[in-house]
């Protein structure tokens, strides 16, 4: 299987027959049924039918990939702990077959995206953010409680931002094209400088809690918060917010914030470190426009990082 590229035909047949070997080496006997589901590069994904019931089995060419899913079967534990609806993790390993895998229960509902309920949803996904964000954890970054690894973690927010994040290369790419004036660049580092000096406690956050990223019924239920494989030990609800709500209508915003409970009061005084680390992450985006030469994206993302979007603040 090829790694990062489009898969082939063959691509897909390989994965297959090794998705139906984890299967049978996990209850015993071939499943009735496996159907590919198209996917990202990182993974193969397939829906099995089983007499034991419905599974979903991921599969990735790349065998770092065993790290990110033995972190996601940490995390999935730790938010059903605290009443955080999830799908149910079978295994993860990489020793049946040559690749990392992960077999979990396939979750009732359909996606959350085009539900007509949608700020109800929102309201509620507010709610399970919030639980997810109770989870303490230590240190910042991807490599926390679930490794035992010590000597990779970030021990504060300020060794996360240069050590993992790559604040200073982030920043450059800003300056570079002009995304931001130097006034703002300036701004930005005052911002997180300010944020490192206070001692501020990491807890799990998702990542990209998004209604992509959330099952519900037909009356618009939240049935499971999937994809945990983005989650991180960091500021919260710092980090959470600034990936959530970047790509939210201000009603939906303020429908989030309702469900997660946070006090307008706080969301001000924390409001300027989320626009900070917003901005900062649209840097490896601005970096894959300029090349492939993308000039009409960039500048259109030059008119919403100036803040000529911003309709509604002076």
């Amino acid at each position: 299987m090829r790694k990062d590229k489009e898969p082939s035909i063959g691509d897909v047949r390989q994965a297959k027959a090794l998705a139906r070997r984890i299967i049978e080496h996990h209850f015993g006997n071939k499943p009735k049924r496996i159907v590919h589901q198209a996917s990202g590069l990182s993974n193969f994904v397939f829906i099995v039918s089983h007499a034991e019931g419905g599974f979903v089995v991921r599969i990735s060419p790349d065998p770092t990939k065993i790290n990110l899913y033995i972190k996601e079967q940490w995390a999935v534990g730790k938010a059903n702990e605290v009443g955080v609806p999830t799908s149910e993790t079978l295994e993860v390993g990489n020793d049946i077959v040559p690749h990392p895998f992960m077999v979990s229960r396939v979750v009732k509902g359909r996606e959350a995206t085009y539900h007509p309920e949608r700020l109800s949803i929102l309201h509620e996904m507010g709610r399970f953010a919030a639980l997810i964000n109770s989870i303490q954890t230590t240190g910042f970054g991807n490599i926390f409680d679930w490794s035992n690894n010590q000597l990779s973690r970030n021990k504060t927010f300020k060794d996360f931002l240069h050590n993992e994040l790559q604040i200073d290369a982030r920043l450059e790419v800003l300056k570079k094209h002009r995304m931001v004036s130097q006034e703002k660049l300036k701004e930005l580092r005052l911002i997180l400088k300010r944020v490192t000096k206070k001692r501020l406690r990491p807890a799990l956050n998702h990542g990209d809690i998004r209604l992509k990223n959330v099952m519900v019924d037909d009356d618009g239920k939240i049935t499971a918060i999937i994809d945990l494989e983005t989650c991180m030990s960091n500021l919260a609800p710092h980090w959470e917010l600034s990936l959530t709500l970047h790509d939210l209508s201000i009603d939906e915003k303020q429908e989030f914030l309702d469900g997660y409970r946070w006090t307008y009061k706080k969301l001000r005084e924390i409001a300027p470190v989320i626009k900070a680390l917003n901005i900062i992450n649209y840097a490896p985006h601005i970096e894959n426009l300029i090349e492939a030469n993308n000039k009409s994206q960039l500048e259109k993302y030059r008119a919403r990082l100036g803040g000529a979007l911003d309709l509604y603040s002076l």
